[in-house]
């Protein structure tokens, strides 16, 4: 980043190296870092800002960015917090459990340069157990260029690092865990998941047309830029908003995910991705059920509303 970020905590301000910015919210690599500042508000919420870039070359496309840039703003806001706030240990493993996100279309399309973005979130359940671990539900609003840009519900869960251990055995890990991953496997067609570059793919053909294997190319940047000792939940939002637009027959964007993650998923056996076109959510918009199996036992069950594409 250009500049350090200014971080404020009801009257301190702090002045974290740049360097120091991206471990706060678990990036290695410093452009990927969107969150520039917080501050607490009186009723005990927080605003958070951060800032998008004027190109991106995972999350935006063709003028647009993707919904999920927005997932990742959120996602790193509440990472930022639980530490700024709520006092978790920078060591502490954050896992999500369930996310619902939704999103304005009409928000999303690239500026001349670089967009701020400004989020409110609160905390509805802030719960410490014993051995350090915490539960946290957290919602979030955010605005864009005076346009209402989305809202999450995220549940997630910290662990300290000697339970996170004992949870994780064998793959506790991360580098061990990563250099098991297996190779990735053919891409999907990359315009038919509404993708410019087969390297963006994160689905594998199967003999089923609603079915894939999962694609981990640990060599992408942005999706691995660090080593996981699992496969992240934003490559998993991924890989379902590219099944959703995989079995809807006209060019979609994702508005909405209602997400839930019941196991981890590791990198060393298959992981299959289902989808399904399920009711309409209104005028041009539809729901596809997406789903994950893995050693057949489900990993996460997903369901994607979808808009028309503005072309």
């Amino acid at each position: 980043m250009a500049t350090s970020p200014t971080i404020t905590h009801q009257r301190t301000t702090v002045d974290p190296p740049p360097s120091d910015v991206p471990s706060l919210v678990r990036k290695s690599v410093p452009a990927e870092a969107l969150v520039t500042g917080w501050r607490q508000l009186p009723d005990g919420a927080q605003r958070v800002t951060a800032r998008w870039p004027h190109a991106h070359a995972f999350y935006a496309e063709d003028g647009r960015y993707s919904p999920l840039l927005f997932t990742e703003t959120a996602r790193q806001a509440l990472a930022l917090l639980t530490s700024g706030v709520h006092h978790v240990p920078l060591g502490h493993r954050l896992g999500m459990e369930r996310i619902r996100i939704a999103v304005n279309p009409a928000a999303l399309r690239v500026a001349d340069g670089p967009s701020e973005v400004d989020l409110l979130v609160r905390h509805s359940l802030v719960r410490h157990r014993r051995l350090g671990s915490a539960q946290f539900v957290s919602h979030v609003e955010a605005t864009r260029a005076g346009l209402q840009l989305g809202e999450a519900e995220v549940h997630y869960s910290t662990h300290p690092p000697a339970v996170y251990d004992r949870l994780r055995g064998r793959y506790a890990d991360a580098r061990e865990a990563f250099a098991r991953a297996l190779p990735p496997g053919p891409p999907v067609p990359a315009p038919r998941v509404g993708r410019g570059s087969e390297g963006d793919v994160v689905l594998t053909p199967t003999d089923s047309a609603h079915r894939w294997r999962l694609r981990l190319d640990v060599g992408h940047r942005v999706l691995f830029d660090h080593p996981h000792d699992h496969v992240p939940g934003m490559v998993l939002l991924e890989a379902a908003a590219q099944a959703a637009q995989a079995v809807v027959d006209h060019p979609v964007v994702a508005v909405a995910f209602d997400t839930t993650f019941l196991r981890y998923v590791e990198f060393d056996r298959p992981c299959l991705v289902t989808a399904e076109p399920g009711p309409s959510a209104g005028p041009g918009r539809c729901q596809v059920e997406v789903g994950a199996t893995q050693d057949g036992a489900p990993v996460f069950t997903l369901t994607v509303t979808t808009a028309p594409r503005e072309v």
